[in-house]
């Protein structure tokens, strides 16, 4: 049988075609929108032939965490600030870094579901303690530093609750009952405003935040060494 002139030749299935593909169904839909038979439909494939290349759903996750500190690492070592100045390099590529997590807004949520450090996010905090060192900080202080600095250190700070889960109307009236009882901090949140969202990763993350925090930490530091 002849084969038809405009016929194509199948691209193979591969980890990293599997893997590229989750990351791009995470940007586009959530990351709640990252199945097999998802990812299948993308790639034309059958969602069983994936698992040759995926173990299970865990294996999947790791992998694209695997995928994002390929690109983050790659990002932060082509700019990696003034030479010879610890601070500035520090926060550039952590500055870097967010610009990553924001371009993948899913991703803190996935790191902070890992149970245990991929080999990249490792690769990418030995880099930090590198640049410190470079600072003149001893293994000690800067084993504190990352403490400090937390998930930070990452692009994005870990925030235990929002405050703005119920929105809208509820939110306004559970804050004019509490007034009262709790004067000081229904003042503050009437009060403050995050305005920018394409800089926001959670209630209380947006940029502005985020670099007010990352600079009191590093100039803290800097005091310290």
């Amino acid at each position: 049988m002849a084969v038809q002139a405009n016929s194509e030749p199948r691209i193979p299935l591969s980890r990293d075609r599997v893997l590229r593909a989750a990351v791009a169904i995470a940007d586009s839909d959530g990351l709640e929108s990252v199945t097999m038979r998802r990812i299948g439909e993308a790639l034309g494939a059958e969602a069983m032939s994936l698992y040759y290349h995926v173990a299970n759903k865990h294996d999947l996750f790791d992998g694209i965490v695997d995928v994002l500190m390929a690109e983050l690492n790659e990002s932060v070592d082509r700019d990696d600030g003034e030479p010879g100045d610890w601070k500035s390099a520090m926060r550039q590529r952590i500055l870097t870094a967010r610009q990553i997590m924001l371009r993948h807004p899913w991703a803190p949520r996935l790191l902070e579901s890992r149970t245990t450090m991929r080999p990249a996010v490792v690769l990418y905090h030995d880099r930090l303690v590198g640049l410190m060192r470079s600072g003149g900080f001893s293994y000690d202080l800067a084993h504190h530093a990352l403490h400090a600095l937390g998930s930070r250190a990452l692009g994005f700070s870990q925030e235990l609750f929002d405050p703005s889960a119920g929105a809208g109307d509820q939110s306004e009236r559970m804050l004019a009952d509490l007034a009262d009882q709790l004067p000081n901090l229904v003042g503050m949140l009437t009060e403050i405003a995050h305005d920018d969202p394409e800089s926001t990763l959670g209630w209380c993350d947006d940029q502005a935040e985020f670099e007010f925090s990352l600079d009191l930490i590093l100039d803290g530091l800097d005091r310290l060494k």
